[in-house]
């Protein structure tokens, strides 16, 4: 297979970027996106040119970083599928292939295809976990009653990989499905319900504070997410949100 391929080029957050093309043949329908890619900048190297920087680490569909947008679709044409795990039989022989990264104030260009998603880093890090005092003998966690349908749906809300295709896909640059999906991966817990009121509110604040815009539910996070994290989590999180700001009044 052989295609045409239209990629963002920019030195980083400060510099204006350029789309340049490429020309590459000779690519195996069973490469994933990534591999093809690879074999790209092999022939940049070769021909005394830079080659594409762009994020990458498990190629498994796990870890998020493979964060990019191609024809104008976060990871690609293929739903629930992550740009590592994109294989090239999903486009034509010839196809014209342009490819970006994400384009949102919160996420600055590092460089060409990568981005700072230390965003989302900050947003965790300002409720996402549970304390549990460790002094003493602790509790295993599988002594505590954790009923079925709870733990599917927190375990549900924890598949998301924190790739920023939310963000990169809502007209507002919203973080709004990556918050609240990590807020109710411990909600739905026992272990997580004792900061439960303190986690939304400091969350969310701190999600304000990085610049992301607000949701107005036109639902493209959700449609666009290789995990299929449901846009229900949204509202559930204004809610508990509202709560948590009613009794921090008092």
């Amino acid at each position: 297979m052989e295609f045409t391929l239209n990629v963002w080029r920019q030195k980083n957050a400060a510099s204006k970027g350029f789309f340049e093309t490429y020309k590459i043949e000779n690519i195996s329908d069973d490469m994933s996106f990534l591999e093809m890619i690879d074999v790209l900048n092999d022939q940049l190297i070769l021909e005394g040119k830079e080659p594409i920087t762009f994020d990458h680490d498990c190629r498994e569909g796990i870890c998020g970083m493979c964060s990019m947008y191609i024809n104008g679709r976060p990871h690609g044409p293929k739903k629930a599928t992550t740009t590592c795990q994109l294989h090239m039989r999903e486009f034509n022989d010839g196809d014209i292939i342009t490819i970006e990264p994400w384009r949102a104030s919160s996420f600055p260009v590092i460089k060409d295809l990568m981005v700072d998603r230390s965003s989302f880093d900050r947003i965790i890090q300002a409720g996402g976990y549970v304390s549990v005092n460790t002094s003493g003998n602790t509790m295993d966690a599988n002594a505590i009653p954790v009923a079925k349908e709870d733990a599917d749906a927190a375990f549900a809300a924890a598949t998301c990989i924190g790739c920023g295709a939310c963000v990169a896909a809502c007209k507002n640059a919203s973080a709004m499905l990556f918050t609240s999906a990590k807020i109710a991966q411990l909600s739905y817990l026992p272990q997580g319900k004792t900061e439960r009121q303190e986690r939304a509110i400091n969350m969310i604040t701190q999600m304000d504070e990085e610049g992301f815009g607000n949701c107005t539910n036109t639902q493209a996070c959700s449609a666009v997410c290789p995990k299929e994290i449901g846009h229900h989590h949204i509202s559930n999180m204004n809610a508990e949100y509202f709560k948590a700001s009613l009794t921090a009044k008092k």
